[in-house]
């Protein structure tokens, strides 16, 4: 028997009794002798060998007396037979392992029904069975006693239990249906759909090219502002500026008939300090003489910007005081849901409703836990009358995208018909289009805007002028749900080329046309409590004679109000005008479903937040949150997107992710705005000092009006003057007083330049000065005639020193918005540096033309030796921690805190010089970037500095102007790309 089979066995028979023997005078015998295993410590081989001595005695002796003993003594012999079964009795009693009993079976004779069930033992270990069966660690949990899955999908209790559900991140009213189709994400405070499960990329993109895409965007808020208008401009006007467009009280968008857009700033902080971007509806005047009227304005803001957005109003108009007359009705805190709550503590028991007779269950809408009855949603200014309420999730809002978003809504919606009779039975159902209905003047608008939707079938989405709204009252959409998926197409029939569809096109919709009755609020209310349940609805379509056929309800069908807004596609650049163009249809709360299913069964795609960002990327236009960072909301992101990444990073071995130091990548997982722009205004004051010994000179003293689209704060404005008094005394002068004053005022220019340096960036946002710098940009072998021509319209200065110096001065802090397009392949990914080339790697692009780009040297890890010593440390803390306990933990953990920052792979805080750090110098960070369908190539977006792309304007020979170097985080291949600025 070898080793291992000794070891095995001795292991089984180390429970086995002690040795049973019975003394006698003339020493055992071999009938004596009971050798066992016991547990007395004796080594196994050392019990084997004995046993094996002592049964060559007994035989030896046998062999020497060969008689039989004459007589057996009975109560000795009893006594060894009695031990011997005794000990028998116990070595089956006791177990020789840690297996259960059934384990202990051959395993010819084991069965998986033993482990359950007793009686399948044999009979001889049922009873060792049922001994373990009743220890404690074998017992069995209890199993709680709940409702079957019949009475778990009843109605109440699910919508109690979505209700429950959704108190920490609010649902949609599309939640469950995206939950089935989507990958689910938590942002913002709520539960969005990410991007669909099935591989749908480029059918997304075909969807928004050929036909439609539809997303929810009812995650987005809306504020409402109630007041003057007087009074309401006079306030927004000191949150916007007109050099960055059109702003609250430009005409069309004042009449009501068209959507703005614009970027919001803190009260006469303009180009600095920014809130986020906005898009705004004016209700349309009741009449030509109602300027006295209280206006209603709707304000619409991404999540992440809401609460910066709604501080700063409250307090620009001193709304401090909340109403409490204008408090939503508590539908959060329902008794079902108290139940529910008290129900999830007792577990294991039967849930019973206390007072069934008495409840009565509250109507609730699934993805509607927005409000809190314990906060104020109505704000009032007792100084100016203004009041401000927030509608989030009060009136919802869906994004149709794609040249045949006319098709979907013209197929899915019915336009509502005039009703002048009411049923008794059904009074408070349509009470309000009944009396709407009895007003001949009214008639006749609803009759204009119903003729105007007829007209957009037989249009394209970006025919129509940006931002048309359109005020219209439709029928319930589930009446005409058609049985099949089908594909809304144009129908060539409808569409005249007449002298309405231009005037359409070219006017847009009338003011008055795009009045709704969305904008009252009781309204809303009625048509979302009066909406007939999907119960009765289908129990009316049973009983038809012809099973599909359509349902007439007559005067209980609901009339729902609804505001279609055109949004615009893309509009700058001079390639692919109006792609990506479409509707917003905004809807009152509860309807979600009701229209989210109609628009899907004729033929549009759905899609999510990642849909959303590619669409953005293909419009080339900035994605919210993601490419607004000198925004609250935007440093927000980017703080926790580089959290997110760095935990990416940490997840993987060091010898399996990129050393960012050898590729020469300071950052990696931020771009550092703050330092890129401090580190080139220091390049270009030292290039100031080099080019000029007077750091200011009389031409350097300009006003605001000779900087194109300067901004017009005073603080900014004051400078140029300043600037030129200090240059008059900076001239050499023979008394002292002149030299004195001038060394005063030259300090004082110094402390200005601090703080001005001390300053956040800002992002150049004034539409003239862009259009400017876009001129620059572009080549001399690339402009066209019409370029050119339009260049001479618009007075373009020549690319000079003394042109940039007063730009510099007035933004030496600013990013750029550009768009960049690869040459050759390659696909630039997040956060990729933007790099100016040298003037070697322009020579090597004229000699080869297939020359990719150059590439970065590899750079040494200076910190590699400081992160081993680190690691070493901490192992020698870990095991000091482990022997002297507790007594050094506040600073083993103070240390730990203290060099968590060093890693390999990448270089710790604070950073040097970002813009010379590489063989090329960097310019700016790439925030959306990736291959494009659209143009066959990479394309990128991102921002750049300001004075650095200047300064690269100036440098660059006329036919190479606008190339510029692209480079992955994790790549040392630099690659030439064209960049743009559009406008």
């Amino acid at each position: 028997m070898s080793n291992a089979k000794e070891k095995k066995k001795a292991k089984k028979m180390k429970n086995q009794p002690t040795s049973v023997t019975f003394p006698s005078d003339s020493g055992p015998s071999h009938s004596e002798i009971y050798f066992q295993n016991g547990g007395d410590g004796t080594p196994y081989h050392k019990k084997r060998e004995l046993r094996s001595e002592a049964l060559q005695q007994g035989f030896l002796r046998q062999k020497k007396s060969n008689e039989m003993p004459k007589y057996i003594t009975v109560s000795p012999f009893v006594q060894a037979r009695a031990a011997e079964i005794k000990a028998m009795l116990k070595a089956v009693t006791q177990k020789s392992s840690n297996t259960l009993v059934f384990q202990s079976l051959p395993r010819h004779m084991r069965r998986r029904a033993m482990s359950h069930n007793i009686k399948r033992l044999p009979r001889r270990l049922r009873e060792l069975a049922r001994r373990e069966a009743e220890r404690p660690e074998h017992q069995k949990k209890e199993i709680p006693k709940s409702k079957c899955r019949k009475a778990r999908r009843r109605h109440t209790d699910m919508v109690a239990a979505f209700n429950r559900r959704q108190k920490k991140n609010i649902w949609l009213e599309t939640h469950i249906w995206h939950a089935k189709r989507f990958h689910m994400v938590k942002k913002w405070g709520y539960c969005l759909g990410d991007k669909p499960t099935t591989k749908s990329y480029r059918a997304c993109y075909r969807a928004m090219t050929n036909h439609c895409l539809l997303q929810d965007l009812s995650y987005y808020c809306c504020l409402e502002l109630i007041g003057k208008e007087e009074k309401l401009l006079a306030v927004l006007a000191r949150m916007c500026n007109v050099d960055a467009g059109p702003t609250f009280a430009a005409i069309p968008c004042l009449a009501g008939k068209r959507q703005g857009a614009l970027t919001l700033y803190k009260v006469d902080r303009y180009s600095e300090e920014a809130l986020g971007p906005v898009t705004f509806i004016w209700k349309p005047r009741q009449g030509p003489d109602s300027t006295a009227e209280n206006r209603q304005l709707w304000i619409w803001t991404h999540p992440a910007c809401k609460q910066d957005i709604l501080a700063e109003l409250k307090e620009a108009f001193q709304c401090s005081e909340p109403m409490e007359s204008c408090n939503p009705e508590p539908i959060v805190a329902l008794p079902q849901e108290e139940s529910t709550m008290d129900v999830a503590g007792n577990v294991g028991k039967k849930r019973k409703r206390k007072d069934a007779e008495a409840f009565v269950p509250v109507k609730k809408i699934i993805g509607d836990g927005t409000r809190d009855p314990h906060q104020p949603y109505s704000w009032t200014s007792q100084t100016t009358g203004i009041v401000i309420s927030d509608l989030t999730m009060e009136i919802l809002r869906y994004r149709l995208i794609g040249p045949l978003s006319h098709c979907v809504l013209t197929e899915a919606l019915k336009v509502a018909s005039v009703h002048t009779e009411l049923d008794s039975t059904d009074a408070e159902v349509n009470s309000w289009w009944i009396e709407n209905c009895s007003h001949p003047d009214r008639v006749s608008l609803h009759r204009r805007q119903e003729a105007i939707f007829d007209l957009l079938q037989g249009l394209g989405s970006s025919d129509i002028p940006s931002g048309t709204v359109l005020g219209l009252t439709v029928e319930d959409p589930r009446v005409n749900l058609p049985k099949k998926r089908s594909k809304a197409m144009p129908n060539p029939e409808k569409y005249q080329d007449d002298e309405k569809v231009r005037q359409l096109i070219l006017e847009g919709v009338p003011a008055e046309c795009a009045h709704s009755f969305l904008w009252d609020q009781n309204i809303c209310r009625s048509v979302t409590e009066n909406k007939m349940p999907e119960q009765e609805l289908n129990r009316l379509r049973s009983k038809l004679l012809v099973p599909g056929s359509h349902l007439d309800l007559g005067p209980r069908e609901s009339q729902i109000p609804i505001l279609l807004v055109q949004h615009s596609g893309k509009v700058a650049g001079k390639d692919r005008p109006g792609w990506g163009s479409g509707w917003d249809v905004y809807l009152p709360k509860g309807w979600g479903m009701a229209f989210w299913l109609p628009f899907i069964y004729h033929g549009a795609r759905v899609g999510g937040l990642q849909e959303a960002l590619k669409h953005s990327l293909y419009k080339r236009t900035p994605h919210v949150p993601h490419d607004y960072p000198d925004c609250p909301a935007g440093i927000q992101f980017a703080k926790e997107l580089e959290r997110n990444l760095l935990e990416k990073f940490k997840r993987h071995p060091p010898a399996k992710r990129a050393n960012y130091i050898k590729h020469g990548t300071l950052a990696p997982f931020l771009c550092p705005w703050d330092k890129l722009t401090q580190d080139w205004e220091a390049r270009n004051r030292a290039h100031g000092k080099q080019m000029h010994t007077p750091a200011l000179d009389s031409e350097a003293c300009v006003t605001e009006e000779q900087v194109s689209g300067g901004p017009s704060s005073g603080t900014l404005v004051a400078e140029a003057p300043m600037a030129g008094q200090v240059a008059e005394q900076m001239e050499p002068c023979s008394q002292t007083s002149t030299q004195m004053e001038g060394a005063e005022k030259m300090a004082e220019l110094c402390k200005k330049e601090e703080a001005a340096s001390s300053q956040a960036f800002c992002v150049l946002r004034a539409r003239k000065l862009l259009r400017q710098v876009s001129a620059w940009c572009l080549s001399t072998a690339s402009k066209s005639q019409r370029m050119r021509h339009l260049a001479s319209q618009l007075d373009r200065k020549e690319l000079t020193e003394d042109a940039l110096l007063p730009i510099l001065q007035h933004y030496p802090r600013a990013l750029v918005w550009v768009s960049l397009s690869l040459l050759k392949k390659g696909s630039p990914e997040l956060h990729t540096m933007i790099c100016i080339p040298a003037e070697e790697d322009l020579l090597e692009l004229d000699k080869d033309p297939h020359f990719c780009g150059p590439q970065e040297p590899r750079h040494s890890d200076r910190f590699k030796n400081k992160v081993s010593k680190q690691k070493a440390r901490k192992k020698r803390e870990r095991a000091k921690k482990a022997t002297e306990g507790s007594a050094s933990s506040a600073l083993t953990v103070m240390t730990a805190e203290q060099e968590e920052d060093a890693m390999l792979g990448l270089w710790p805080d604070p950073l040097p010089d970002v813009t010379s750090h590489c063989s090329r110098i960097l310019l700016g960070f790439v925030t959306q970037g990736d291959f494009s369908l659209a143009f066959g190539c990479g394309e990128a977006l991102g921002f750049v500095c300001l004075t650095g792309l200047l300064q690269m304007l100036v440098g660059q020979p006329g036919d190479k102007r606008g190339l510029v170097l692209l480079r992955n985080p994790a790549s040392p291949q630099y690659r030439f790309a064209r960049l743009t600025i559009e406008v």
